[in-house]
């Protein structure tokens, strides 16, 4: 029955800056756009397998059930890199109690977003118990 988170989605004051963000800085691709009386008020980004962020123009809202959003990447350290290139603060990876790399980057909206990088060890390929040191 259920297959995949379709999406999440997130507000933002600037339209702009979180494109640029999320197209230049991480490298992901707009989808579609939200269109009303000729202005456009959203967008959708891309994350693959039909997954997307949604971004509407609004007033963020105050961290809630939500903690971060966690997406996976092929090459942390070149992530990690790029990131940096645009001054922006991202976290040296770590080695989380998963076995999984792992580095966190806020956005222009004040989302928390962790990136993973999984290895072989990983919990999320072996199904293996996450114990915390």
């Amino acid at each position: 029955m259920i297959k995949q988170i379709a999406h999440i989605c997130i507000m933002t004051k600037d339209l702009e800056q979180t494109y640029k963000f999320y197209t230049e800085i991480l490298g992901l691709e707009k989808g579609f756009e939200f269109e009303q009386n000729g202005e456009i008020f959203g967008y959708y980004i891309k994350l693959g397998n039909n997954t997307f962020i949604e971004v509407f123009k609004g007033e963020p809202g105050e961290v809630g059930n939500i903690n971060h959003v966690a997406i996976e990447v092929n090459d942390i350290d070149s992530l990690i890199e790029k990131i940096r290139s645009y001054g922006i603060d991202i976290k040296d990876k770590i080695i989380g109690s998963d076995h999984s790399w792992q580095t966190w980057v806020t956005d222009p909206n004040g989302i928390r977003i962790e990136f993973h990088e999984y290895t072989p060890q990983s919990s999320q390929i072996t199904d293996a118990k996450c114990v915390k040191k």
